[in-house]
């Protein structure tokens, strides 16, 4: 059985790939996925889907591992995705056509492993830098 830290790290270089085949065999089939926006994701199919949109929008996504902890099932990483958004994004409030933007945001995430596949992956970020960076940020609300 495969060690959740060595199983995180393969669904890294899985996405550095974009390898969709390799994610998919990496996740479990009733994996959850949690991300920003009250994002909850339920299947290897719907999970693989969202990462490989990312891929489409970024097509030279990267992540990198700037710190990592491993205990038992559970390895939580901080992380660094970088890439140039050059196709349309599907955010939790709708669709973000291509920017031609460059992308850099530090995130959070903590996978859990269950016989050498991830069972469970939560994700953080700061949506508004996202936003920001993009030059895709609402017009903020002003009282009257």
């Amino acid at each position: 059985m495969a060690k959740a830290r060595q199983v995180v790290a393969a669904s890294i270089h899985a996405f550095n790939a974009h390898d969709e085949r390799l994610l998919r065999a990496l996740y479990a089939d009733d994996v959850v996925f949690h991300g920003p926006g009250d994002t909850r994701l339920v299947g290897v199919d719907a999970t693989v889907e969202h990462a490989m949109g990312w891929l489409r929008a970024f097509p030279d996504a990267r992540l990198r591992i700037h710190g990592e902890v491993a205990e038992g099932d559970w390895v939580a990483q901080r992380i660094v995705f970088e890439g140039t958004h050059e196709d349309t994004l599907d955010g939790p409030e709708g669709p973000i056509p291509a920017t031609h933007r460059r992308l850099r945001i530090e995130a959070m995430e903590f996978c859990r492993v269950r016989d050498g596949r991830v069972v469970e992956e939560h994700l953080c970020f700061d949506q508004v830098q996202l936003l920001t960076q993009l030059g895709v940020t609402p017009e903020l609300a002003t009282q009257a």
